[in-house]
């Protein structure tokens, strides 16, 4: 079985910053597609920024020079730095990956649990 297990949210006021954490741990063969996810109630979750195994990034318009994502191969793990946030940044924020299994060798998506951001005005 394989875990994410994401830390660092919390409520900051705009124009503040937080840093996310996202460890992974278990039966991990490699860890492809490395990203974050959020939703803000009564919408989709939506796509905020992921991150190839070699370090390509792709971000959602908004975050765009905002936000930077980054990972520890070594220590299987995924970052987001968020600075500048905006109250229209709140929601819950769920880690994302694309694992193959050690085990059965097949390739999974995996999510947190979920961490909660809230930006005051």
């Amino acid at each position: 079985q394989v875990q994410l297990v994401e830390s660092g949210g919390g409520l900051v006021q705009a124009g503040g910053s937080l840093r996310l954490s996202c460890a992974a741990s278990g039966s991990i063969f490699s860890l492809d597609l490395m990203g974050w996810y959020r939703q803000a109630p009564g919408k989709q979750r939506e796509l905020v920024a992921d991150t190839t195994s070699d370090g390509v990034t792709n971000y959602e318009h908004s975050v765009k020079g905002r936000f930077t994502i980054s990972r520890d191969n070594a220590k299987n793990m995924v970052f987001l730095e968020m600075n500048s946030l905006e109250p229209e940044d709140t929601g819950v924020y769920y880690c994302h990956a694309l694992i193959k299994d050690r085990d059965s060798g097949g390739l999974y998506d995996h999510w947190g649990q979920g961490t909660q951001v809230t930006v005051s005005s």
